[in-house]
């Protein structure tokens, strides 16, 4: 199954789920607060956000709510952007939704003060360097580029309860794996080291701002409890970058 066609397939959750998620999106509480923390000096200029990699929607909702002025979303799954476009109509929110893959989104170049990604976004990416790319063509001069995402030593870490352990199948410098909780099952994620996403971002000409690492995983799946998310081992990061004047 290639990829589109798993993210199509996952994407229908965001469809049977309807109306948990519209009451999730009317909450507006799906952004962490170590995002939050980051990009509410951003949002207070009221600032026109570009969300590749959108998926169900719900954190362009979230940036609304929190000062943005429009959220644009693009996402190869029709699916995904249909039910998202959907959910901001049902709340009126300025949020609209492309059908693109990327990288190449098919918006019209600087029309972005603000681009984020991220919660299982760069792993869909064989190239970084072109996602760079096409971020800074997006950005305005002075706008931002924000990530909040998964590291990449997660796909290394089994969900064991009792202490952190090493997947043996994979590998931190692999290029890709096919992964086997995806609920479509059978999607390859590109495999990208930290140092790769820092270089794809400063070869794109951003100045990077801010990195760090965190502890705690943006997702958990239900019932489970993985040693790993318990504080000893880096499980999202954060980053932010602005494209110079």
């Amino acid at each position: 199954m290639d990829n589109r066609a798993a993210w199509e397939t996952a994407s229908r959750k965001h469809v049977r789920e309807y109306a948990e998620l519209l009451a999730e999106a009317r909450a507006g509480t799906s952004l962490f607060p170590v995002e939050l923390d980051l990009l509410r000096p951003l949002l207070e200029a009221a600032p026109a956000v570009v969300h590749l990699q959108s998926g169900h929607g719900l954190d362009d909702v979230a940036l609304v709510k929190a000062g943005a002025a429009s959220v644009v979303g693009v996402d190869f799954s029709r699916t995904a952007a249909t039910a998202a476009s959907r959910r901001a109509a049902d709340l009126g929110v300025p949020c609209r939704y492309v059908v693109a893959e990327l990288p190449g989104a098919p918006l019209r170049p600087g029309c972005a003060d603000l681009v984020y990604t991220g919660k299982g976004a760069l792993i869909w990416l064989p190239d970084l360097t072109a996602w760079a790319r096409d971020v800074t063509a997006l950005l305005r001069p002075g706008g931002h580029l924000f990530v909040y995402e998964a590291h990449p030593m997660v796909p290394l870490w089994t969900w064991d309860e009792d202490e952190p352990r090493i997947r043996p199948d994979r590998g931190y410098f692999a290029r890709s794996h096919v992964n086997d909780t995806f609920p479509a099952n059978g999607a390859v994620e590109w495999q990208a080291t930290l140092s790769d996403v820092i270089t794809a971002v400063l070869a794109a000409n951003l100045d990077l701002l801010h990195l760090a690492e965190h502890p705690d995983p943006f997702w958990r799946p239900h019932n489970t409890n993985a040693a790993a998310w318990r504080g000893q081992l880096p499980n999202t990061f954060s980053l932010l970058a602005r494209k110079p004047l």
